[in-house]
């Protein structure tokens, strides 16, 4: 049984109305071998033109990154998930200018600009991991009543899979990925499956929350006021990386056993945390205990990340309706 720390309450907030979500955008593919959301968008893509459309709701459909999808690859010159802050979307394009910078500059012409009025209300840009974190929201914001009542939603309504909110606490012009274009927008990461890999009951889940997704957009766009209540946001303090050889910088450990697969539960000082290659245990020197996740991905290897770790607490979320009802 996890130990868990008793959870501070944000302050209450009062009851909003808020504009329509009249354009969402459903992106895949944004990294070209994580392949859920590149099947699912291309799924979505072949009932519009069968003439299955949703009321009340406009839904554009983005592979934002063709070439790296092509290519079955993560990307072919730099990670586009990192392209998006604003010095980044303003950059002088040349002929040696990487292709994910040209391409996050056309998606945000196409689905922004980032920070404008011209942009997609809601972005939701699908992604898999290989660590064990289930169904997570990934954003910016922890006062974003619109995803934050998506997230409750969808911790309501499925049953077969734990569904997590993490804050990245970043400013909107330092905001690296692609649903920080969007006027709201998350990451929907699910996993575990490894890149290359379509697991069926990976895709079914991603499916299953999309669905949902819009679904409550056009309730919420018909008018039907969602009730307060109250989601457990783990925002980022801290990554940790390998242990490294200094002459070589060679990983010299793995994530110990009794860590592995243990994505949001309880990391307390003194527990396990590496297993070296020569047998020793390394144990967690932090002062507090902090909740893990993205535990051995295996993405991050170059990144220099073997697992982050968030502080948990329970957000008020208000009462809310849309505003043209």
């Amino acid at each position: 049984m996890e130990r868990e720390s008793q959870l501070p309450l944000r302050n209450k907030v009062e009851a909003v109305t808020l504009p329509a979500l009249s354009c969402v955008a459903l992106c895949g593919g944004t990294h070209g071998n994580e392949l859920s959301g590149i099947y699912l968008v291309q799924e979505t893509l072949k009932n519009k033109r069968k003439g299955e459309a949703m009321e009340a709701v406009t839904v554009v459909t983005v592979i934002s990154n063709p070439r790296a999808v092509q290519q079955r690859v993560r990307y072919t010159e730099t990670d586009l998930n990192r392209c998006f802050t604003y010095a980044m979307l303003s950059a002088p394009v040349s002929e040696r200018t990487p292709y994910e910078i040209i391409r996050s500059q056309e998606l945000n012409s196409l689905l922004g600009p980032k920070g404008s009025g011209q942009a997609v209300d809601l972005i939701c840009d699908l992604h898999n991991t290989t660590a064990n974190m289930g169904l997570c929201l990934i954003t910016y914001a922890d006062s974003d009543w619109i995803c934050l009542h998506i997230c409750k939603h969808l911790q309501r309504e499925m049953a077969t899979i734990p569904v997590r909110y993490i804050h990245y606490d970043i400013p909107l012009s330092e905001a690296f990925s692609l649903e920080s274009v969007g006027k709201h927008g998350f990451a929907m990461e699910i996993g575990p499956q490894p890149h290359g890999v379509i697991r069926s009951n990976i895709f079914t889940a991603m499916q299953e929350a999309v669905h949902l997704m819009l679904d409550w957009v056009r309730l919420f766009n018909s008018g039907t006021q969602f009730d307060e209540g109250s989601v457990d946001v783990y925002t980022m303090v801290k990554n940790i990386d390998y242990p490294r050889d200094p002459y070589t910088h060679n990983i010299t450990a793995a994530v110990h056993p009794e860590l592995q697969d243990r994505d949001f539960c309880l990391l307390y000082p003194g527990d396990p945390i590496f297993l070296s290659f020569s047998g020793e245990i390394l144990r967690y020197k932090g002062k507090e205990p902090l909740y893990p996740f993205f535990i051995n991905e295996c993405a991050y290897y170059e990144k220099g990340v073997a697992l982050l770790l968030a502080r948990k607490s329970k957000v008020k979320i208000p009462a809310i309706q849309c505003s043209r009802a």
